[in-house]
């Protein structure tokens, strides 16, 4: 039979489990790539593949390769192949395109319209006749990768991302990937526990992808046999009889194999992720194969009679400075249902900072590097057994704070404290005098500019000056004594330099965590101040919480709102003290709608509309932001807004909240529900604080986003870009 070239192409640091997959399933002459495996065979070999790969995420047929130096030179190529011979003139065709370093077309679009003329023009030529480009489900589809002067041009026989195996349903983002799902469960041994007869067990399975995947690999089911569409369905060239026969041969398998699956069983405290998974292993065929509960992960653990085996999650990745409770507390839970519930199983997770690991008290293997999207993260793997246990460090934040006031006040500082003192002497002969040309009052006066200094310093200006400090955590290599030493100097040399009381200056200790900081109470001194900002004026409180009151980097942003809400209908979501719809109003927005979920916070946004005379059809709404916007896009007849702000935290697993919240996965999900409420024309400004996040533009490429994060940086926080990131998004 004719031989052919194929690339499967795989999120990047997959490419070995691919090739391994590949060689398994008979490729000849194996090759990794970046980002893929290039591999020889038959066009039983192409089915195998489409049919069979767990990590791939799609497999392409090499047409040809030419030089591209012009843009000429790519119609020339393409108007190479006898487009004929792969579909007639009267079917639908579509046109992936990338390219890399080739400065005569680096524009995505172009580059696939100047394909899709030099195929339609060769039919029409021929014909008299041209295809329709249809980029849903085309006859064919047909992929270009240009890198630097060569173009490869290949047919697209996976049609639409292997990893849609067809179980899942469209409306419910997925957190992960099933090929990335695959890929873990893969690098986690699964393939073989599950031959010796051990159970799987997902104790937060979100909407069951692990546990879906797992039972496919078990059970020996080939993973694109749900699929009813790919790419080589259409294609003139495609042997129906052929494809069949490959068909038939795995669904045989999969009827032979599925009575031997072992236990497979996944816990999540969300009832409405219990039912999405429920469905997803109904769709895939496996009810009664797969069971599911609503169980917290406190109270996870094995029934006697199910044999041990494989733990493995995908948990929130969050990421920001914030106080220790929210993330670190769900990681030491998670250890310690481990140690007490899980002795003698293996475990896998994959988490975004390995610095988490740790917080699990339990010694795992070297770390795997992996991708969830852009997103790198680590496979962590680990055998639970009492030798790889140790006890995660803790500390009181209170009594540090106190113990640095008191070194502070007594003069115990260290000596190189003089240091610190200079640098925020030249930053405020700066920053003070921008501040009073741009009528700012609250600014970043120092952000750890120094290395032995790793401190924010914030200046707030009303009837008197405060400043508010912040710490961050110093690393491991940094002696406490010393740390301690130099933070009190800072703390006895702001005043100083400020010329300011002591008792104006605060200080609070950040942690490196992923939580929602800005909802976690410290005191209940309730001294609040008043500031302005262009024209408007917010209560501030130093004392009681980790945050004030308002978010200074997100000054520019405010700004844009207040210049832009003139007339409009606006949408304040995940508020907080509801600033920007302060901004909104007195920027003369017609209407708004202010969602957050604690009172408190709502009380602080009413006594800031208060104190703003803010009155009319302006709403503060107490709601599950996730869920109210749910039902908001949902609703037969929507709401609609010309501006929406959405800042969310970054991760929450508040009790508040039936599911845990993180933004990295759960982001898709959130802006495209943001984004049906949006009136024509109407603008959807997405802010995060997670310094790792990647947008995932693929799931959303019907929306329009465009990265503005670095107009919305102000310069009084330049030293630091990845302070937070902000997307233009219209529909």
């Amino acid at each position: 039979m004719t031989q052919y070239q194929f690339f499967a192409t795989t999120p990047k640091a997959m490419e070995g489990i691919l090739a391994n997959e590949i060689q398994a399933l008979g490729g000849q002459n194996v090759q990794q790539k970046m980002a893929g495996v290039a591999f020889q065979g038959d066009l039983a070999m192409a089915y195998t593949a489409c049919l069979w790969l767990r990590t791939a995420s799609r497999v392409l047929l090499l047409l040809g390769s030419f030089e591209v130096k012009s843009q000429q030179d790519l119609y020339d190529g393409v108007q190479r192949i006898d487009w004929s011979e792969h579909l007639n003139a009267d079917d639908s065709l579509a046109v992936s395109f990338n390219s890399k370093n080739n400065p005569a077309i680096n524009n995505t679009h172009f580059g696939a319209l100047k394909v899709k003329d030099a195929i339609v023009d060769q039919l029409r030529a021929k014909f008299g006749n041209r295809p329709n480009v249809d980029i849903e489900r085309p006859s064919i589809r047909i992929n270009v990768y240009l890198h630097n002067d060569i173009a490869q041009l290949s047919l697209d026989l996976s049609g639409e991302s292997s990893h849609k195996r067809g179980y899942r349903e469209v409306s419910i983002a997925a957190p992960i990937k099933e090929n990335l799902a695959a890929a873990i469960l893969l690098r986690a041994g699964w393939p073989k526990i599950a031959e010796q007869g051990g159970s799987l067990l997902d104790p937060m399975c979100g909407s069951g992808t692990l546990l879906v995947e797992g039972a496919l690999i078990a059970g020996n089911i080939a993973p694109g046999l749900q699929r009813d569409y790919f790419g080589f369905l259409g294609w003139k060239q495609h042997n129906a009889v052929l494809w069949q026969s490959v068909w038939d041969a795995a669904q045989q398998r999969r009827e032979l194999d599925l009575s031997k699956l072992p236990v497979i069983v996944g816990f999540d405290q969300d009832r409405r992720t219990v039912a999405a998974a429920l469905q997803h292993v109904e769709n895939a065929g496996l009810s009664g194969k797969i069971h599911i509960e609503k169980r917290d992960i406190a109270a996870a653990s094995a029934a006697e009679s199910w044999p041990k085996g494989l733990i493995v999650c995908n948990p929130p990745y969050g990421e920001r400075l914030g106080d220790e409770e929210q993330t670190v507390l769900l990681y030491r839970q998670f250890g310690e249902v481990l140690k007490q519930r899980f002795i003698g199983w293996q475990a896998a997770m994959i988490i975004g900072n390995p610095e988490l690991g740790f917080k699990l008290g339990i010694r795992s293997q070297k770390p795997i590097t992996l991708f969830n999207g852009a997103l790198e993260c680590k496979l962590l793997r680990f055998t639970v057994e009492e030798s790889a246990f140790f006890e995660p460090k803790t500390h009181s934040q209170q009594e540090r704070i106190e113990h640095i006031s008191r070194r502070a006040q007594t003069g115990q500082v260290d000596s190189q404290a003089e240091m610190f003192a200079n640098r925020l002497r030249k930053n405020l002969r700066k920053l003070a005098k921008w501040a009073k040309q741009q009528h700012i009052h609250c600014y970043r006066l120092y952000d750890a500019d120094l290395p032995e200094y790793a401190v924010a310093v914030d200046v707030y200006q009303g009837e008197q000056t405060w400043v508010n400090v912040q710490e961050y955590e110093s690393p491991k290599t940094v002696d406490p004594i010393k740390a301690n030493q130099r933070l009190a100097g800072a703390m006895a040399a702001i005043p100083q330099v400020l010329e300011i009381p002591p008792e104006q200056v605060f200080l609070k200790i950040r942690r490196k965590q992923k939580s929602t900081d800005q909802y976690e109470k410290l005191g209940d001194s309730r001294h609040f101040h008043v500031v302005e900002e262009s024209g408007c004026k917010f209560w501030v409180n130093f004392e009681d919480y980790l945050d004030t009151g308002l978010f200074l980097d997100h000054r520019p942003m405010r700004l844009l709102i207040q210049q832009q809400a003139k007339g409009k209908r606006f949408l304040n979501l995940f508020a907080y003290t509801g600033s920007a719809t302060v901004h909104a109003v007195i920027g003369g927005a017609a209407s708004s709608v202010t969602v957050d979920m604690s009172n408190t916070y709502l009380d602080w946004a009413q006594r800031n509309f208060v104190l703003n005379g803010i009155r009319g059809d302006h709403k503060l709404v107490r709601a599950n932001c996730l869920q109210w916007l749910a039902e908001q896009a949902d609703a037969k007849h929507k709401s609609q807004f010309d501006l929406i702000f959405l800042d969310p935290p970054t991760f929450s697993n508040s009790k508040k909240m039936e599911e845990i919240f993180d933004i990295q996965k759960d982001h898709v999900q959130l802006i495209r529900n943001a984004a049906t409420l949006l009136s024509p024309g109407g603008i959807l400004y997405f802010s995060t604080n997670f310094r790792r996040f990647k947008m995932d533009k693929e799931t959303l490429a019907d929306l329009v986003i465009e990265d503005i994060s670095a107009a919305m940086i102000p310069e009084d926080f330049a030293r630091d870009a990845k302070i937070h990131y902000c997307w233009k998004i219209s529909r």
